[in-house]
């Protein structure tokens, strides 16, 4: 097999700036790909934007730009935000890249059109400009959609049909044997219901004449690829799969999507049904995480509670940020993000914790060596292991607190050893000491690298710097 790791998160829609619950999947993916990295293997991380679409069209005449211009601000936040959390993605990829995305949609699209998956007919539908997708009447509450609270648009058009209906059957066989392997299982299940209750086809393009904005057909200038058909094929288009690049052949499939329990339907549907069709491999696991809420409220700018990644890295550094996000939100739930708890977990487990530790040791070290006896050499095999395996699992949460029961192990041992009293064990206390807060900052390498780091640095030159300055109220 080859000793490869693809992982993707979902491309943002580029019809408002970032906000922190998206950088809660791209900080579980980056951990996810420095984590294999670590384990050598050879790593392709990829994130990005999605560009097409009504609510691009909509947002860009609210700023009074045009679509082109407002998607290229937008856009360069998204990729500021992988710079400002400190991720290690390979490519950025963008769904207006005529170079290398519209070749591959192109091509699936003549394919399928080939193999006669794709078929033009009238018709008449309820339609979300918020989820940019058809919705059925079951689907809304007191007649709106229940993710953007708005009614649907009535669309009656021609337009081109995916056999979604046809594939619906391989795909159910192929998620109840695990081939896609669905986190957490609970999403497994709702997929599975959705399908029982029957799949029709899918609306594959829109026309031109209500949609100018996205990659036209091949063969028809007067239809418009639909937004999700094009966009999910992103995941391929990075890899050169226009051009039958090596990557395709090195990469796919993918190991792991990452994506929102709000696109998830997409991901788990409509997109093993497209690869089944091209006769592509399917992805091997699909990453469901939930939303985070502020103050246990959905944020909004009219309640204005949005936090802004920026700002919030900004005031406390990426990796404190990466740490909250990690340990306080349940990596398959929803979480709250409140700037009183967040600065609580930042004094208790960073600054007195974790930063205190790192300080106390590396000032007692003077020109002591590392060593570690059997006893820490043990703990700290035995943490490493459950971190391990926590973040194999998609416990990033778990994996951290295994992490703080041997700092707290560490701490209680200088409590009862005392180092600075000592005559005769002095060396092997302090030497114990060593080696675990350079096992702690080897572990921490995927979660909170610059911390990893600067303890690495501060050991090996014996200069105690602050690592997290406690938060005055």
């Amino acid at each position: 097999m080859r000793n490869k790791f693809y992982i993707t998160t979902s491309i943002a829609y580029t019809n408002a700036p970032p906000h922190i619950g998206y950088a809660l999947e791209l900080i579980q993916a980056d951990v996810l790909a420095r984590h294999n990295k670590l384990l050598k293997k050879d790593v392709f991380f990829l994130t990005g934007t999605d560009e097409h679409g009504i609510k691009i069209v909509k947002a860009a005449e609210a700023a009074k730009k045009k679509p082109d211009d407002f998607t290229n601000e937008i856009s360069a936040k998204f990729r500021e935000l992988t710079k400002a959390l400190n991720l290690s993605n390979t490519d950025f990829i963008r769904t207006i890249d005529q170079k290398r995305h519209w070749p591959a949609v192109e091509k699936a699209w003549k394919q399928l059109r080939k193999n006669e998956d794709i078929y033009k007919k009238k018709y008449k539908g309820l339609y979300c400009v918020g989820c940019e997708a058809f919705v059925k009447e079951k689907d809304l509450v007191q007649g709106k959609c229940p993710n953007h609270l708005q009614e649907p648009e009535i669309v009656e058009e021609e337009n081109y049909f995916f056999k979604l209906s046809n594939y619906a059957q391989v795909v159910k066989k192929a998620l109840l044997e695990d081939r896609i392997k669905i986190i957490p299982s609970s999403r497994k299940n709702e997929i599975l219901s959705f399908i029982e209750q029957g799949v029709e086809d899918l609306s594959c393009s829109r026309s031109k004449a209500n949609l100018k904005w996205g990659i036209p057909v091949p063969g028809d200038d007067s239809q418009i690829i639909y937004i999700w058909f094009e966009a999910l094929i992103n995941y391929i288009s990075a890899l050169d799969y226009g051009k039958d690049g090596a990557k395709f052949k090195r990469y796919w499939p993918a190991d792991v999507h990452c994506v929102g329990k709000d696109i998830f339907r997409f991901h788990a549907l409509i997109w093993p049904a497209m690869l089944f069709a091209l006769k592509l491999e399917l992805p091997r696991s699909i990453f469901v995480h939930g939303y985070i809420t502020s103050g246990g409220q959905k944020m909004s700018k009219s309640l204005g509670n949005v936090i802004d990644p920026f700002e919030t890295v900004s005031r406390y550094g990426a990796d404190p940020l990466r740490y909250f996000l990690l340990r306080e939100i349940p990596p398959t739930e929803d979480g709250d993000f409140t700037y009183a708890r967040f600065e609580e977990r930042y004094n208790s487990d960073l600054a007195s914790g974790l930063g205190n530790l790192a300080a106390r040791v590396i000032t007692l070290a003077g020109k002591l060596k590392e060593s570690g006896d059997s006893e820490f050499k043990n703990k700290t095999e035995e943490t490493r292991n459950n971190f391990n395996e926590n973040i194999e699992s998609f416990k990033f949460n778990e994996a951290l607190a295994s992490l703080w029961e041997l700092i707290s192990f560490c701490d209680k041992y200088i409590e009862e050893k005392k180092p600075w009293e000592q005559k005769e064990n002095k060396e092997e206390v302090i030497g114990n000491l060593i080696f675990a807060v350079s096992q702690i900052a080897e572990i921490l390498k995927p979660a909170m690298p610059e911390t990893s780091e600067r303890i690495l640095k501060q050991i090996k030159t014996r200069k105690s710097e602050p690592l997290f300055p406690r938060i005055e109220k």
